[in-house]
């Protein structure tokens, strides 16, 4: 009965994604003619004017290639989730954190202005952490969603001050203002840690080499997760990212050697990984970590061959992937395994799932007459056309792309071919919404391998010519002859198919090579290990219950800060003519100082207590001296209710015992400190004297009090308008204390009365 409740009120939200992503997909259809003949939309909305933040969005190439995909794929993958999630008790809660993810994956990708784009980031690591740790029963899924929460929720704070310092140096807070090389960015002094902070944020997102080992441990998310943020839309948010800032940032030694050597690496040694794994589910993580390296790696380029190349190669990625990754899903579904070893004949159980299969792993092979085949030409003539190392991104392309031929073999031919296995539940076709994404998806790939100038001229080439920053369109075609690309894509299939034939000797050889080498995973555990370590030994010392240590500690860190930013800044002044003090003066000046060092040098608390007191008082006769007397009589009440209150409470306390009473060198230290501390105030305070004084209030208040605020005293006008919900602050804390102090009354003469 629980499963049938789960399932029908997972009914409404499971549709409601469904309409959702087919009303985005038939709303951004509407716009692709407008887009392809060049026009930007914009729209914008105020939300915090006076700090030029706006709810702003535009729709060009780029947003609207990205929207496509998200709201695209999300139908299918919403009709495959409610095959998938049939009579699971979350299935509501399920929808309704893909709904939120892909509002803030849309968002992200259409904002302007860059605080919303910022909201928007986070807002899709704050979703994707629920969803990769939907199965919260599970350690492991619970400690992998942190993991990516940690990792892309660092990245993100980087990114935050690479933006704001982004707008500093280009004079706008809109990228669509920004993304031009005349915004001067490149020749600002802040260029290189604007840059370093964008690709922290960009790199730690799209899962770059150090940071790529999130998003394999990601796959501990249901299938349709990962087919959805894990191929498809959220781990391409960093590429994104680093597509819209390329019109200003590229074109620098350090931003095209930075993509190159990352994006190499990173392609390279996920799929050295991939070929290791036997999890197919793993295995296709890893690849996607290789297409997310490539994709880094040519955008790190000038030439806008190897930017349509990256455009182009998102697209096929996309759909082969979020197929592949919805096959693999069946088949666990079905068999209730992903091992590749214990998978085989399964093509009569499931035809159309091997079709499709077939057809997205052809895709993804870059096989004629899919759109892979173009994309991967693509690829290899925007890598010869690489200015800076053509002969290194050709040859990680093809080493990734040789690699990945072989695994795409592997899942396309073993699960469905050769004898048939036993499994622990009887295989059979899976149900309309599982089979139709993937049939869809491989469909797709082959169409626009067929027609491939429709998906180029309409979508592919705006996006790149919104990236390059120029409108130069590339002609998309499945056959342009004889030539290098065409060279390079035989032999990349020629050590595919090797790498297929001897995969189980290469997995066996590459599992020994690489047991023994440390981990993304470890090194993240040992970091963390570290800092929580080192947090441990903090908190032994600044957290070790001594209230006299945490005083001594504020007053210190305040001294130290204070003074040195004085120091540093030259802030420190002294009065050009001491005034003439009167004798009365020095001696009130005297009774403070000396109330000050009586708490160190007494013995007995009260003697300390009496000490304040003074203090107190004789800062009461300066008020009343210079002119305070309200000022004046309020201190002085609170000293005397002060010293009469502790002095009761004291006088019921023991006697200090030696072992808890301050030491002599311990007072000798508080009483330095204190010194410093004063020391310091009394500069920042004669600092604040010596600056000119600012009266733009004080006119502000004088114009508008008495005429605006419709009252005939200055002061009464700021209390009650300007300071309106601090006096209202005030006056609940009076009246809480009121209630307080009504209610021991209350229980004092009911306890009275009782007894």
């Amino acid at each position: 009965m629980a499963e049938r409740g789960g399932e029908s009120r997972g009914q409404v939200p499971g549709w409601a994604f469904v309409l959702l992503s087919l009303a985005g997909v038939v709303f951004a259809l509407t716009l692709v003619p407008r887009v392809a003949s060049g026009e930007v939309l914009r729209v914008a909305i105020p939300w915090l004017p006076s700090f030029g933040v706006q709810f702003s969005f535009f729709v060009d190439g780029l947003s609207l290639l990205f929207a496509l995909l998200i709201t695209g794929i999300g139908v299918f993958i919403g009709l495959y989730a409610r095959a998938y999630m049939h009579g699971h008790a979350q299935t509501g809660a399920f929808f309704c954190y893909l709904i939120f993810f892909q509002a803030s994956m849309l968002g992200l990708v259409l904002a302007d202005n860059i605080i919303t784009l910022f909201v928007f980031w986070e807002l899709t690591t704050v979703s994707s952490f629920l969803l990769i740790g939907f199965d919260h029963a599970s350690e492991k899924a619970r400690r992998n969603a942190w993991q990516a929460l940690l990792v892309t929720g660092a990245g993100g704070l980087a990114l935050l001050a690479g933006l704001l310092l982004l707008a500093q140096a280009g004079g706008s807070m809109e990228l669509s203002e920004l993304m031009t090389a005349e915004s001067g960015v490149q020749e600002h002094p802040l260029y290189l840690g604007i840059l370093v902070l964008i690709l922290l944020g960009a790199f730690t997102k799209s899962a770059q080499v150090p940071f790529h080992f999130w998003l394999p441990n990601a796959m501990a998310a249901p299938t349709p997760v990962s087919a959805y943020l894990h191929s498809a839309t959220m781990v391409k948010a960093g590429i994104y990212l680093l597509a819209r800032v390329h019109p200003s940032l590229s074109g620098t030694p350090e931003w095209i050697w930075t993509l190159t050597i990352f994006g190499a690496v990173t392609a390279v040694w996920a799929s050295i990984v991939a070929m290791r794994q036997t999890d197919l589910k793993l295995a296709l993580a890893y690849t996607t970590v290789m297409a997310l390296g490539t994709l880094t790696m040519f955008l790190g380029s000038e030439a806008h061959i190897a930017i349509t190349a990256a455009m182009t190669f998102l697209v096929v990625h996309c759909l082969y992937k979020s197929a592949l990754f919805m096959v693999i899903g069946i088949i666990d579904h079905e068999t209730g395994t992903r091992e590749v070893d214990r998978l085989g004949g399964l093509f009569r159980a499931m035809p159309i799932t091997a079709v499709a299969a077939a057809a997205a792993a052809f895709s993804m092979a870059g096989f004629p007459p899919f759109l892979g085949f173009i994309g991967k030409e693509l690829k290899y003539e925007g890598a010869l056309a690489v200015a800076s190392e053509p002969l290194l991104v050709a040859g990680a392309a093809i080493a990734a792309n040789a690699l990945m031929v072989g695994l795409a073999a592997v899942v396309a031919i073993r699960p469905f071919y050769g004898a048939p296995r036993t499994y622990d539940r009887t295989p059979h076709r899976p149900p309309f919404g599982m089979w139709i994404g993937p049939v869809f998806m491989a469909l797709l790939g082959l169409t626009f391998g067929v027609g491939p100038e429709y998906v180029g001229n309409l979508l592919i080439n705006p996006a790149a010519n919104a990236v390059a920053g120029i409108q130069k369109d590339v002609k998309f075609a499945l056959w342009h002859g004889v030539n290098i690309p065409l060279m390079m894509s035989i032999l990349t299939v020629a050590l595919g198919v090797a790498v297929f034939i001897f995969s189980d000797t290469l997995r066996r050889w590459l599992a020994s090579a690489l047991g023994h080498l440390l981990t993304g995973d470890e090194a993240y555990d040992g970091v963390k290990g570290a800092i929580l370590k080192l947090a441990d030994v903090q908190t032994a010392i600044l957290q070790n219950g001594s209230l006299r240590r945490y005083l001594f500690v504020v007053f210190a860190v305040t001294a130290a800060g204070v003074g040195g930013t004085l120091i540093a800044e030259g802030g420190m002044a002294w009065p050009a003519l001491w005034p003439d003090v009167p004798i009365y003066e020095w001696a009130i000046v005297v009774l403070i100082a000396a109330g000050a060092v009586v708490p160190m040098a007494a013995r007995s608390r009260l003697a300390g207590i009496c000490g304040l007191g003074t203090v107190g008082s004789g800062v009461a006769l300066i008020f009343l001296i210079y002119g305070a007397p309200d000022v004046a009589k309020t201190q002085l009440l609170v000293e005397v209710l002060f010293v009469v209150m502790i002095s009761v409470v004291f006088l019921k306390l023991p006697r200090f015992a030696e072992t808890t009473h301050p030491p002599k060198r311990g007072r000798l230290g508080d009483l330095t400190l204190a010194a410093i501390s004063g020391g310091v105030m009394t500069l920042m305070t004669l600092a604040v004297l010596d600056t000119p004084l600012n009266d733009h209030l004080t006119k502000y208040f004088e114009a508008n009090s008495v005429p605006g605020g419709q009252g005939g005293n200055i002061v009464n006008v700021i209390l009650v308008d300007f300071r309106a919900l601090d006096t209202f602050g005030e006056i609940v804390v009076v009246a809480v204390a009121a209630l307080g102090a009504f209610g021991l009354i209350k229980l004092r003469s009911t306890r009275a009365g009782g007894s």
